[in-house]
C-alpha cells in the first residue's frame, strides 16, 4: 500500500467513513482497509499514516527472524512435541487449541519444517528430524524424479498421431474449427 493511500485512509477514517467507502475510494478491498486499520493503529494514538507506512516498512524487512528463534518457550513446546511423535501438523493445530488469543504461540507445520530442514532456520535441534515420522534427515521431493504432476495415464503425444490423422481424410480426424469452417461453407453454399 502507498503513502498516499494510508494518507486517504486516515483522513476518511477520521471523518467516520465506513471501510467500504473508503475502499472503493482507494479501489482496494474492505478487509484490506480494515487490515490495515488493525494492524496499524496505534493504541492512544489512533490511525496515523506515517506510522502506519513506518510499522508496515518494519514488518515487511527481510529475511525475518524465525519465530521459533525469538520464542523460546513456544521452541521449547514444539521440541516436546516432536519427542513424542507428533507430526508438525498436529503441533500446529494442538499449538492453536492450547492458546487460542495468543498468536505469538501459534506456529505453522511449514515453519517447523523448515526449522528442522534448513540450515539458516534452523532453531530446532537438527537430531529432531529422528522423531519425525519419516524419520528422514533430508526432505525429498514427494514426486520420484522425472515425473510430472497430473499425467493422462497412456497418454499418446500430438506428434506420434498416425498419418491418416494428418492428412485429415477421415472426419474423426478432424479438429472442431475445421468442421465448423467446412459446415458453413457448405451451408452458404446451399449443399447442406
Amino acid at each position: 500500500m502507498t503513502f498516499a493511500q494510508r494518507e486517504e485512509i486516515a483522513i476518511r477514517h477520521a471523518q467516520g467513513q465506513s471501510l467500504r467507502q473508503i475502499a472503493a475510494v482507494i479501489s482496494r478491498s474492505p478487509s484490506t482497509i480494515s487490515r490495515e486499520l488493525r494492524r496499524n493503529t496505534v493504541v492512544g494514538v489512533g490511525y496515523r499514516a506515517t506510522s502506519a507506512h513506518a510499522l508496515a516498512f518494519e514488518r515487511a524487512s527481510r529475511p525475518k527472524p524465525a519465530k521459533l528463534h525469538l520464542n523460546t518457550v513456544l521452541r521449547a513446546k514444539v521440541e516436546k512435541d516432536l519427542k513424542q511423535k507428533y507430526s508438525p501438523e498436529q503441533i500446529s493445530g494442538r499449538l492453536r487449541r492450547e492458546f487460542p488469543g495468543r498468536e505469538e504461540m501459534w506456529v505453522s507445520p511449514e515453519t517447523i519444517y523448515q526449522s528442522l530442514y534448513v540450515e539458516s532456520r534452523g532453531a530446532l535441534k537438527r537430531e529432531l528430524t529422528a522423531c519425525l515420522r519419516t524419520g528422514r534427515a533430508l526432505r525429498r521431493p514427494s514426486r520420484k524424479v522425472g515425473q510430472r504432476k497430473n499425467r493422462i495415464p497412456d497418454m499418446i503425444n500430438i506428434a506420434e498421431r498416425p498419418p491418416e490423422a494428418a492428412d485429415r481424410a477421415v472426419p474423426g480426424h478432424w479438429e472442431s474449427h475445421c468442421l465448423c469452417q467446412a459446415a458453413r461453407g457448405r451451408w452458404m453454399a446451399g449443399s447442406w
